[in-house]
Parts: C-alpha cells; structure tokens; sequence
C-alpha cells in the first residue's frame, strides 16, 4: 500500500495522517545514499538515530556519540532524501542540562545538519525543554518506554511499563509531552495493552519500536531490517532481506577474481591486442616526441 500523503512530508501532516487511519512508515538512515534508496521506497520519516553509534561506529551503547557526529550524519541523510522527513537524535547530555543548552544545540542540529525535526527522549522530566524549542519553531518528537540514552539507570536494554504503576507514569509523560507541543512519541520495548492506551488518549501520533501493533505508526533501524547488522538482533525487529551476507558474497567473489587474474579484464579486443604487439606504444626517452611530451606544458585549472 502507497502513502497517500504529499510528495514532501511535512510535519503537520503526520497529525492527518493519524486522523485518515493511515499508518506512518519511518527508518533509520546514516548517510546519503541510504537515505536517497529508503526515500525512494516511500518511507515517511528518516531518523538519523544516535543508534548509529551501535551499527556504525561499533560501540556498547549510544552515550559516547556526540553532536558532531550527529550534525555530521544528519546533514548527509538530509542530502539524499527529497519525500522524507528527516528527523535527527539530540545525543545524549546535548539537552538534559537546561532548556537553554537545548536550543543551542537543537538549532545546529537544524541549520548546520538540515533536520526537519529532532527527537528527544524523556518524559515530564523533558517537557520544559520541549516546550521551549517548539515556542521558538522547531519540531520536537518524543521517546518513551525503553530510552538507550539512559541505559544504565534502567539496568538495561529491557521492556519498561510492565507493571500497572508504571504504565501510569508513562502515560502521564506522553501527556506532558504533548501539552508541551511535541508533534509525535517513539513509544520502544513497552506492552502492546500500554502502547494502545497511550495511542488512544493522544492527538498526536505514537510510533512503536516493539510496542505492538496499536501504535500509529513503525521505525525500525534500517541495519536490522536489511540484514546488515549482525552482531545483535532485537526480538521485536523482523529482516526483510539478508544483505549482509550478500555483500559478504560479493566481496569474496571480487577477492577471487583479483587472485586469479580475472579482474581486470582488458578492454581491447583479440585483433587490437595482436596489433599492439609489434608496436611500441610507449615512447622512449630517445625519441622525439619524448622530447616534446616532456617539455609540454600542462595548462593550471
């Protein structure tokens, strides 16, 4: 099924989208040509995740990433998306400290990344910070349940909202988040039940990460549903291709073809080749027309 929302997307259009029924599609993206191949299969929304600290730096956990690194890749996924809205992560300590460091580094994530929205995590706790950047016109996305950010305080990568208590709690923090302006919540690792009682209490659209089907939309990390990250699958993610192993595949056939001489291949036909034979085809320093070669002068561009 195609989206029927407007060649570019725009971020009152994700509300519209809520109130047609339609479900909303994001990825992640990290670079360019990423961005330009999932914006091409009609993806709504590209987060540049600060999971890229996972699937493409190599690290334990998102914290050590930073907002140079986040600006970096932002402004390269914004390069090749042309439908998509682009949504970048605020990394970790980028917005905890005050509102004020908030906005300083919200705006170079808009202006020097070319984010369309960013995303924070954090509930009540956030929501003066939300409040703040979206009063002075930049969007915010939200992010309950499970946040990376904060692993070690939960003690892992673990489902949150199991028990009534806290299911409560996080109901309260969507809430909080949208009085403050937030224009969408990333609701990861919570139950189906909580995820569906938060759906239904907000205007503004959810979007699960392993939160059931209830949400008003699906991210994924683009690595996980392609096959490429192969140290770690999460449960909830579902592979609709295998690419690591083709491009293990691939790689191993260039290898072999540069071992036994199979690549490259010479451009010239059997006759040419025959007819360079008995002909120098390189001058000698003798000659004349080294001479010239070598006194020749190379124009400056």
């Amino acid at each position: 099924m195609t989206s029927t929302t407007p060649k570019k997307v725009r971020v009152p259009d994700l509300a519209l989208m809520k109130q047609r029924g339609e479900r909303i599609v994001m990825l992640t993206a990290y670079d360019a040509t990423m961005a330009r191949l999932l914006d091409r299969a009609g993806i709504d929304l590209l987060l540049v995740g600060d999971s890229l600290g996972n699937v493409v730096m190599g690290l334990d956990t998102t914290i050590p990433v930073t907002l140079d690194v986040m600006i970096h890749h932002t402004r390269a996924v914004a390069r090749g998306a042309n439908r998509a809205l682009v949504v970048a992560d605020m990394p970790f300590l980028t917005y905890q400290v005050s509102p004020e460091q908030a906005a300083r580094n919200a705006t170079r994530l808009f202006q020097e990344g070319g984010a369309a929205a960013v995303k924070l995590e954090g509930g009540r706790a956030v929501a003066d910070t939300v409040r703040k950047l979206t009063a002075a016109g930049l969007p915010v996305m939200g992010h309950l349940g499970l946040t990376p950010q904060h692993v070690h305080r939960l003690g892992g990568m673990r489902q949150q909202a199991r028990s009534e208590s806290a299911a409560h709690e996080l109901i309260l923090d969507a809430l909080a988040l949208e009085d403050a302006g937030a224009f969408a919540i990333v609701l990861e690792a919570i139950p189906d039940t909580v995820a569906e009682a938060v759906t239904s209490q907000l205007k503004i659209p959810t979007i699960g990460i392993g939160a059931g089907s209830h949400c008003d939309g699906q991210v994924l990390v683009s690595y996980d549903v392609l096959g490429l990250f192969d140290t770690f699958a999460p449960p909830f993610a579902k592979q609709y291709a295998q690419l690591g192993q083709v491009i293990v595949r691939a790689a191993k056939n260039y290898a072999n073809d540069v071992r036994e001489g199979l690549f490259p291949k010479s451009t010239l036909s059997n006759q040419q080749t025959s007819d360079l034979a008995g002909r120098r085809v390189i001058p000698s320093p003798n000659d004349r027309a080294f001479e010239e070669l070598k006194g020749a002068r190379v124009p400056v561009r």
